[in-house]
Protein backbone atom coordinates (compact mmCIF):
# COMPACT_ATOMS: atom_id res chain seq x y z
CA UNK A 1 0.00 0.00 0.00
CA UNK A 2 1.29 3.43 -0.97
CA UNK A 3 1.87 5.60 2.11
CA UNK A 4 0.79 9.21 1.90
CA UNK A 5 0.53 12.16 4.26
CA UNK A 6 -2.27 14.71 4.14
CA UNK A 7 -1.01 18.26 4.43
CA UNK A 8 -4.00 18.78 6.72
CA UNK A 9 -1.34 18.34 9.42
CA UNK A 10 0.03 21.77 8.43
CA UNK A 11 -3.37 23.42 7.94
CA UNK A 12 -2.45 26.44 10.09
CA UNK A 13 0.70 27.12 8.09
CA UNK A 14 1.35 28.15 4.50
CA UNK A 15 2.41 25.04 2.60
CA UNK A 16 6.07 25.11 1.53
CA UNK A 17 8.93 22.81 0.63
CA UNK A 18 10.18 22.25 4.21
CA UNK A 19 6.92 20.53 5.17
CA UNK A 20 7.01 18.35 2.07
CA UNK A 21 10.62 17.43 2.83
CA UNK A 22 9.62 16.48 6.39
CA UNK A 23 6.94 14.20 4.96
CA UNK A 24 9.48 12.55 2.69
CA UNK A 25 12.01 12.04 5.51
CA UNK A 26 9.27 10.44 7.63
CA UNK A 27 8.63 7.81 4.97
CA UNK A 28 5.77 9.27 2.96
CA UNK A 29 5.81 8.33 -0.71
CA UNK A 30 3.06 10.78 -1.63
CA UNK A 31 0.93 13.58 -0.21
CA UNK A 32 -2.66 14.72 -0.31
CA UNK A 33 -2.80 18.48 -0.71
CA UNK A 34 -5.43 20.08 1.50
CA UNK A 35 -7.01 22.92 -0.46
CA UNK A 36 -7.45 25.71 2.08
CA UNK A 37 -6.35 29.19 1.05
CA UNK A 38 -4.46 30.00 4.25
CA UNK A 39 -2.49 26.77 3.70
CA UNK A 40 -2.42 25.73 0.04
CA UNK A 41 -3.69 28.75 -1.87
CA UNK A 42 -4.93 27.15 -5.07
CA UNK A 43 -5.99 30.58 -6.37
CA UNK A 44 -2.44 31.97 -6.11
CA UNK A 45 -0.68 30.95 -9.33
CA UNK A 46 2.74 31.82 -7.91
CA UNK A 47 2.20 29.55 -4.90
CA UNK A 48 0.96 26.74 -7.15
CA UNK A 49 3.93 27.18 -9.51
CA UNK A 50 6.38 27.15 -6.60
CA UNK A 51 5.02 23.83 -5.33
CA UNK A 52 4.81 22.39 -8.86
CA UNK A 53 8.50 23.13 -9.35
CA UNK A 54 9.35 21.34 -6.09
CA UNK A 55 7.34 18.23 -7.02
CA UNK A 56 8.97 18.15 -10.46
CA UNK A 57 12.42 17.73 -8.92
CA UNK A 58 11.62 15.47 -5.95
CA UNK A 59 10.43 11.85 -5.59
CA UNK A 60 7.47 12.68 -3.33
CA UNK A 61 4.31 12.45 -5.45
CA UNK A 62 1.11 14.51 -5.31
CA UNK A 63 -1.38 11.64 -5.00
CA UNK A 64 -4.55 13.62 -4.35
CA UNK A 65 -6.12 16.90 -3.35
CA UNK A 66 -8.81 17.45 -0.75
CA UNK A 67 -11.40 19.83 -2.19
CA UNK A 68 -11.87 23.15 -0.36
CA UNK A 69 -14.38 23.29 2.50
CA UNK A 70 -14.51 27.09 2.66
CA UNK A 71 -13.65 29.77 0.08
CA UNK A 72 -11.81 32.07 2.52
CA UNK A 73 -8.59 32.02 4.54
CA UNK A 74 -10.29 31.58 7.91
CA UNK A 75 -12.22 28.31 7.40
CA UNK A 76 -15.54 30.15 7.69
CA UNK A 77 -14.84 31.71 11.08
CA UNK A 78 -15.44 35.21 9.68
CA UNK A 79 -18.79 34.21 8.23
CA UNK A 80 -17.91 32.90 4.77
CA UNK A 81 -20.38 30.20 3.69
CA UNK A 82 -19.19 26.61 3.44
CA UNK A 83 -18.55 24.98 0.08
CA UNK A 84 -21.72 22.89 -0.06
CA UNK A 85 -22.81 21.20 -3.31
CA UNK A 86 -26.02 20.00 -1.61
CA UNK A 87 -27.22 23.41 -0.42
CA UNK A 88 -30.95 24.08 -1.03
CA UNK A 89 -30.14 27.36 -2.82
CA UNK A 90 -29.05 26.88 -6.41
CA UNK A 91 -26.72 29.90 -6.29
CA UNK A 92 -24.88 28.37 -3.32
CA UNK A 93 -24.50 25.05 -5.12
CA UNK A 94 -23.11 26.75 -8.22
CA UNK A 95 -20.70 28.83 -6.13
CA UNK A 96 -19.52 25.67 -4.36
CA UNK A 97 -18.83 23.87 -7.64
CA UNK A 98 -17.00 26.91 -9.00
CA UNK A 99 -14.75 26.96 -5.93
CA UNK A 100 -13.96 23.26 -6.29
CA UNK A 101 -13.20 23.73 -10.00
CA UNK A 102 -10.86 26.59 -9.08
CA UNK A 103 -8.89 24.13 -6.94
CA UNK A 104 -9.08 21.43 -9.62
CA UNK A 105 -7.39 23.68 -12.15
CA UNK A 106 -4.11 23.35 -10.22
CA UNK A 107 -3.82 19.85 -11.73
CA UNK A 108 -2.56 21.63 -14.85
CA UNK A 109 0.68 22.30 -12.93
CA UNK A 110 0.65 19.80 -10.04
CA UNK A 111 -0.25 16.37 -11.45
CA UNK A 112 -2.40 14.93 -8.66
CA UNK A 113 -4.74 12.19 -9.86
CA UNK A 114 -7.59 12.20 -7.34
CA UNK A 115 -9.87 14.85 -5.83
CA UNK A 116 -11.58 14.06 -2.51
CA UNK A 117 -15.00 15.74 -2.30
CA UNK A 118 -17.40 16.29 0.61
CA UNK A 119 -21.07 16.01 -0.29
CA UNK A 120 -22.69 18.66 1.89
CA UNK A 121 -22.37 19.48 5.57
CA UNK A 122 -23.05 17.74 8.88
CA UNK A 123 -26.72 18.76 9.15
CA UNK A 124 -27.76 17.98 5.56
CA UNK A 125 -30.60 15.46 5.38
CA UNK A 126 -31.19 12.47 3.14
CA UNK A 127 -33.86 12.93 0.48
CA UNK A 128 -34.54 12.55 -3.22
CA UNK A 129 -33.42 16.15 -3.60
CA UNK A 130 -30.05 15.50 -1.92
CA UNK A 131 -29.54 12.51 -4.23
CA UNK A 132 -30.30 14.70 -7.26
CA UNK A 133 -27.98 17.50 -6.13
CA UNK A 134 -25.17 15.06 -5.34
CA UNK A 135 -25.42 13.34 -8.72
CA UNK A 136 -25.55 16.67 -10.58
CA UNK A 137 -22.45 17.91 -8.74
CA UNK A 138 -20.50 14.71 -9.34
CA UNK A 139 -21.40 14.62 -13.04
CA UNK A 140 -20.41 18.27 -13.44
CA UNK A 141 -17.16 17.97 -11.52
CA UNK A 142 -16.32 14.70 -13.25
CA UNK A 143 -16.71 16.31 -16.67
CA UNK A 144 -14.42 19.17 -15.59
CA UNK A 145 -11.84 16.81 -14.06
CA UNK A 146 -11.66 14.31 -16.91
CA UNK A 147 -9.45 16.37 -19.27
CA UNK A 148 -7.12 16.97 -16.33
CA UNK A 149 -6.84 13.20 -15.79
CA UNK A 150 -8.26 13.54 -12.26
CA UNK A 151 -10.68 11.08 -10.67
CA UNK A 152 -13.38 12.24 -8.24
CA UNK A 153 -13.56 10.44 -4.86
CA UNK A 154 -16.47 10.90 -2.46
CA UNK A 155 -15.74 10.72 1.26
CA UNK A 156 -17.95 9.17 3.93
CA UNK A 157 -18.68 11.78 6.59
CA UNK A 158 -21.01 11.79 9.61
CA UNK A 159 -24.06 13.19 7.80
CA UNK A 160 -27.05 11.29 6.42
CA UNK A 161 -26.21 11.67 2.71
CA UNK A 162 -22.64 10.45 3.22
CA UNK A 163 -23.07 7.15 5.02
CA UNK A 164 -21.36 4.39 3.04
CA UNK A 165 -24.77 2.96 2.12
CA UNK A 166 -26.08 6.28 0.83
CA UNK A 167 -22.89 7.05 -1.09
CA UNK A 168 -23.19 3.72 -2.89
CA UNK A 169 -26.85 4.46 -3.65
CA UNK A 170 -25.98 7.89 -5.08
CA UNK A 171 -23.26 6.43 -7.30
CA UNK A 172 -25.27 3.43 -8.48
CA UNK A 173 -28.49 5.33 -9.21
CA UNK A 174 -26.49 7.93 -11.12
CA UNK A 175 -24.44 5.28 -13.01
CA UNK A 176 -21.33 7.14 -11.84
CA UNK A 177 -18.92 4.30 -12.50
CA UNK A 178 -15.85 6.53 -12.76
CA UNK A 179 -16.35 8.02 -9.28
CA UNK A 180 -14.50 6.25 -6.48
CA UNK A 181 -14.59 6.62 -2.73
CA UNK A 182 -12.22 7.83 -0.05
CA UNK A 183 -12.88 5.75 3.04
CA UNK A 184 -12.43 7.87 6.16
CA UNK A 185 -11.89 5.36 8.96
CA UNK A 186 -12.30 8.02 11.66
CA UNK A 187 -15.75 8.98 10.37
CA UNK A 188 -16.64 5.31 9.99
CA UNK A 189 -15.65 4.65 13.60
CA UNK A 190 -18.18 7.25 14.74
CA UNK A 191 -20.99 5.94 12.53
CA UNK A 192 -21.32 2.51 10.91
CA UNK A 193 -18.06 0.94 12.07
CA UNK A 194 -14.87 0.59 10.02
CA UNK A 195 -15.18 -2.98 8.80
CA UNK A 196 -18.82 -2.45 7.85
CA UNK A 197 -17.88 0.68 5.88
CA UNK A 198 -15.18 -1.26 4.03
CA UNK A 199 -17.64 -4.04 3.21
CA UNK A 200 -20.19 -1.52 1.89
CA UNK A 201 -17.89 0.70 -0.18
CA UNK A 202 -15.80 -2.30 -1.21
CA UNK A 203 -14.26 -2.06 -4.68
CA UNK A 204 -15.01 1.67 -4.91
CA UNK A 205 -12.37 2.40 -2.24
CA UNK A 206 -9.39 4.09 -3.87
CA UNK A 207 -7.97 5.99 -0.91
CA UNK A 208 -8.17 5.76 2.89
CA UNK A 209 -8.02 8.65 5.35
CA UNK A 210 -6.30 7.16 8.38
CA UNK A 211 -6.70 8.76 11.81
CA UNK A 212 -8.23 7.74 15.13
CA UNK A 213 -10.83 8.85 17.68
CA UNK A 214 -12.76 7.60 20.70
CA UNK A 215 -15.87 6.83 18.65
CA UNK A 216 -17.73 10.00 19.67
CA UNK A 217 -16.26 12.99 17.81
CA UNK A 218 -13.92 13.60 14.88
CA UNK A 219 -10.63 14.11 16.73
CA UNK A 220 -8.07 13.18 14.03
CA UNK A 221 -5.78 11.46 16.54
CA UNK A 222 -2.68 9.49 15.65
CA UNK A 223 -3.60 5.91 14.68
CA UNK A 224 -3.52 3.79 17.81
CA UNK A 225 -4.50 6.62 20.15
CA UNK A 226 -8.24 5.93 19.84
CA UNK A 227 -10.63 2.99 19.70
CA UNK A 228 -10.28 1.87 16.07
CA UNK A 229 -9.33 -1.80 15.77
CA UNK A 230 -6.56 -1.39 13.23
CA UNK A 231 -5.80 -5.10 12.84
CA UNK A 232 -9.40 -5.78 11.82
CA UNK A 233 -9.38 -2.78 9.48
CA UNK A 234 -6.14 -3.94 7.86
CA UNK A 235 -7.51 -7.43 7.37
CA UNK A 236 -10.63 -6.07 5.66
CA UNK A 237 -8.62 -3.72 3.43
CA UNK A 238 -6.27 -6.51 2.36
CA UNK A 239 -9.25 -8.43 1.01
CA UNK A 240 -9.99 -5.72 -1.53
CA UNK A 241 -8.94 -6.60 -5.10
CA UNK A 242 -6.87 -3.40 -5.42
CA UNK A 243 -4.93 -2.07 -2.41
CA UNK A 244 -5.97 1.51 -1.61
CA UNK A 245 -3.55 4.31 -0.83
CA UNK A 246 -3.33 5.01 2.91
CA UNK A 247 -3.36 8.75 3.67
CA UNK A 248 -2.43 9.78 7.21
CA UNK A 249 -4.77 12.68 8.08
CA UNK A 250 -4.13 13.84 11.65
CA UNK A 251 -5.03 17.09 13.42
CA UNK A 252 -3.14 20.30 12.65
CA UNK A 253 -2.34 20.86 16.32
CA UNK A 254 0.24 18.04 16.10
CA UNK A 255 2.38 20.01 13.63
CA UNK A 256 4.17 21.82 16.49
CA UNK A 257 5.10 18.59 18.29
CA UNK A 258 8.93 18.32 18.29
CA UNK A 259 8.50 14.59 17.67
CA UNK A 260 6.09 14.98 14.75
CA UNK A 261 8.43 13.21 12.31
CA UNK A 262 8.77 10.26 14.67
CA UNK A 263 4.99 10.08 15.09
CA UNK A 264 4.51 10.03 11.33
CA UNK A 265 7.10 7.24 11.05
CA UNK A 266 5.31 5.27 13.77
CA UNK A 267 1.97 5.67 12.01
CA UNK A 268 3.42 4.38 8.74
CA UNK A 269 4.98 1.44 10.63
CA UNK A 270 1.52 0.65 12.00
CA UNK A 271 0.14 0.62 8.43
CA UNK A 272 2.87 -1.81 7.39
Amino acid sequence: MLRALSTHLFLNQRLHSAQLELASRAGAQAVELFAARQHFDYADRDHVAELASWFASNPLKPWSMHAPLFPDREMGRAGAPAVNVLHPEKARRIAAMDEIKRALETAELIPFRNLVVHLGERDDGWSLRSIEYAQTALEHLGAFARPLDVRILVENLVSEPTTPEHLVEILELGHLKSVGSCLDVGHANITTGVTQAIATLNTRIVSVHAHDNQGVKDEHLWPGDGTIEWAAAAKALKQLPEPPVIVLEVHQSFATDPKVQVRIEQAFALFD
